[in-house]
């Protein structure tokens, strides 16, 4: 399932700067532990309740058991950063519709565990929000199921052939399962990031699309495992030839993403670039880049150290992606540089969003040490046609502006100069 990512996970001593302490936002601190504390309550108290059957847990035990062979086949396949979707839903979920809610909260924790230790380390208190978040997101789907259907493995096969309840309420539990896991998912991503927006932490097309197709093996898998458990094992190899599949999807994406700010690298944003500008040319149509520049940013690490500017960086990335279009195609391009394509823009709207860009950085706080600090950016425009015919010449022109825009003070935006020898369309001199 979708975690909260960190561009500094897994991070050590950069540069001989010693890792520093940073203070997190009091809001996400207050949520992750009033999120965490419900789950160990709710689980501690139905461990205390709940008698045990020996034919709960032996359910428990194999849809377990068919979870931990997926982990392996994620293990092998590895998992980099970036990379955050699995189909283990898929052995959740059967746990909450099957069982009683206790086993519901208690699946996350060997899942997680397994995880953490066998394909990929993260940061403690996100594995443990993302674990309890699936506990209590199963917990509401198996409460609220065990209402219609009382005792699902002992009343099966009845309950899944009657129209109702049978499996559309499974259906819809299901769909509630989803949906409560991605809320309180989001919340502490957007309270780590409040700049960003909710789309962006919730659904896109893709992400909704992988929950769909969650919900319904997740749904299969319920159906097969109240018919027999050994029908699991027919089950289990379509299930992990569709996770291979996912995780090799997700492997290739990656490969095209900065893993610390999410946007795409310098040689993934130049291919795209480069579609789009012939794109333009054939087109006719107005283009405009930005090169976009953080100012004084080894200040920035020099006196807060790098955890903080490595927050900068992402703060201003999800700054960039919150202001611009669907299609734009935004990228970062080395250390505190980003730049930006922008289809359709002529000097005036591409000056407008420039201008957008910088006043909303601007009013940026990123939480530091001693409270927040705030951060400025330069940007260089420059237009097809008006200064130059590809992408080199382009980049060229807007390196010139952003130079200007640096020599001028710094926070503002710039074009290049017209009478500069280097400006692509500049008099000969």
């Amino acid at each position: 399932m979708t975690a909260v990512q960190s561009s500094a996970e897994g991070r050590g001593e950069l540069a001989g700067v010693p890792r520093r302490r940073f203070r997190r936002p009091s809001l996400l601190v207050s949520y992750v532990v009033a999120v965490v504390g419900l789950y160990l309550a709710l689980t501690v108290d139905g461990i205390v309740r709940t008698p045990v059957r020996l034919e709960e847990l032996g359910t428990f035990g194999a849809l377990l058991a068919c979870g931990v062979v997926c982990v392996e086949v994620t293990r092998r396949l590895g998992m980099p950063a970036g990379v955050a979707r699995d189909l283990l839903s898929a052995w959740w979920l059967p746990v909450a519709l099957l069982l009683p809610p206790v086993y519901a909260l208690v699946m996350p924790i060997p899942m997680q565990a397994l995880l953490q230790f066998r394909v990929r380390r993260t940061l403690l208190y996100r594995r443990v929000l993302v674990t309890s978040a699936l506990g209590l997101a199963g917990a509401c789907a198996s409460t609220v199921f065990h209402l219609v259907v009382p005792d699902p493995l002992r009343g099966a096969p009845q309950w899944m052939i009657d129209v109702y309840p049978g499996v559309p309420v499974a259906v819809g539990c299901a769909a509630l399962f989803t949906v409560v896991n991605a809320a309180l998912v989001a919340i502490a991503a957007h309270a780590a990031n409040p700049g960003g927006r909710w789309r962006d932490v919730l659904w896109n097309r893709e992400s909704l699309l992988l929950d769909v197709v969650e919900l319904c093996v997740g749904v299969i898998v319920t159906i097969i495992s109240t018919l027999s458990l050994f029908l699991l094992l027919l089950a289990l190899p379509p299930a992990v030839l569709l996770q291979r599949s996912l995780m090799h999807q997700q492997l290739q994406a990656a490969a095209r993403t900065d893993a610390k700010t999410g946007l795409l690298n310098a040689d993934a944003w130049q291919r795209e670039a480069d579609t789009e500008l012939s794109r333009a040319h054939r087109t006719q149509d107005p283009l405009a880049l930005l090169l976009i520049d953080i100012d004084h940013f080894k200040r920035v690490n020099d006196t807060h150290g790098h955890l903080v500017g490595d927050q900068v960086l992402i703060s201003v990335a999800g700054t960039l992606c919150s202001q611009l279009r669907d299609y734009d195609v935004v990228g970062r391009f080395g250390g505190e540089e980003f730049v930006v394509l922008l289809p359709g823009a002529d000097t005036v709207e591409a000056c407008r969003v420039a201008e957008r860009l910088r006043g909303r950085v601007r009013r940026l706080a990123i939480p530091a040490e001693q409270g927040t600090i705030g951060v400025t950016i330069s940007v260089g425009v420059s237009l097809l046609r008006t200064h130059g015919q590809d992408l080199i010449e382009l980049l060229a022109a807007a390196d010139l502006a952003l130079y200007r825009a640096k020599q001028s003070g710094r926070d503002r935006v710039c074009l290049p100069a017209l009478d500069d020898p280097r400006t692509p369309d500049a008099p000969e001199a």
